[in-house]
């Protein structure tokens, strides 16, 4: 069933060719993934979840297949341009696989019809709206207060939280209390533009509404998509999940990125961990680009030239 979100304006391509896209307010997004709900029947829009200020955190389904691949990006605000990555990728695959053509090499009609893909393209949309300057001041002068207890961190452009101050990639019950004590160890024992583990597993709401969603639809491989670093990180702690690093190394060969293990400081916390260790199924957290984030816009094609194959290769298997 499709739902749309509460989203005023003309329904105009993100993606138009030739034009220079914006980058992604949750506005913009909102206006994109209700357009693609509405020109292809095969897709499906709908929402999981709601995020600090009440924004929709929505996600879109195609494809028929039995195996369930999920794809989210923006769980880092300062990482948003993973969210234009992904839509990108969604108009691409949704296009070819309604005209008939490829995308990276694979039939587009028959990767819908071997799998069900679910994209969740903006997990954190208030702190992406943060650094892009979407939101009002008294919203601003909150998280300001915030950055002003860690001056080393460039406000709004080093925000990765929530507007609470959590971080959201590091709020899942895999490993949390070892993420607490390096994080604390840190300095991160209070709100903060990044790194701050929260008082507790799952209590941004961001990361609670995306952790039930996942339990309930129970996907057989899941993808993060972050910046930069140009790797893809397949395992937790001791968890060697069925076909994972098979998986990974066609994953690593597609985009040219490294295929690694997490390094023992980061593999703590995050939803690839979570995912992991609740179904030791593949879960991938996958580092795109290259830089100091927020990426520019500028990166967007070189980085899609990357990624792309890499999608499409996890949705054929």
């Amino acid at each position: 069933m499709k739902k749309s979100c509460n989203c005023s304006g003309k329904k105009l391509p993100m993606f138009s060719p030739g034009d220079s896209p914006a980058p992604p307010s949750s506005d913009t997004v909102y206006l994109e993934m209700n357009r693609l709900a509405g020109t292809y029947p095969f897709v499906t829009l709908s929402e999981y979840g709601r995020s600090v200020l009440g924004r929709p955190l929505l996600y879109i389904c195609a494809g028929t297949g039995a195996r369930r691949v999920w794809i989210n990006a923006s769980h880092h605000a300062n990482e948003w341009i993973t969210t234009m990555v992904l839509l990108k990728f969604m108009n691409e695959l949704f296009e070819k696989a309604q005209t008939g053509g490829e995308i990276s090499g694979f039939d587009a009609k028959t990767l819908l019809r071997n799998a069900r893909l679910c994209f969740m393209p903006l997990v954190n949309p208030d702190g992406v709206d943060l650094v892009l300057g979407k939101l009002d001041q008294i919203e601003v002068a909150d998280a300001r207060k915030v950055a002003n207890n860690y001056p080393f961190i460039p406000f709004p452009s080093g925000w990765k939280a929530n507007l609470r101050g959590i971080d959201l990639n590091l709020q899942y019950p895999a490993n949390w209390e070892k993420a607490k004590e390096i994080k604390f160890a840190q300095g991160f024992t209070s709100p903060a533009p990044r790194d701050y583990v929260g008082p507790a597993p799952l209590v941004a709401p961001e990361s609670r509404t995306l952790a039930a969603f996942t339990q309930a639809g129970s996907p057989d491989v899941t993808l993060s998509l972050h910046t930069q670093g140009e790797v893809i990180y397949w395992r937790f702690a001791d968890f060697d999940p069925p076909g994972a690093r098979e998986l990974g190394e066609k994953l690593a060969v597609a985009s040219g990125y490294t295929l690694s293990t997490t390094p023992p400081e980061s593999d703590n916390a995050g939803y690839k961990d979570w995912f992991i260790q609740e179904w030791n199924r593949p879960g991938y957290t996958v580092e795109m680009g290259q830089g100091e984030n927020p990426l520019p816009i500028s990166d967007l094609d070189s980085i899609y030239a990357h990624t792309a194959p890499l999608l499409a290769t996890a949705a054929n298997g």
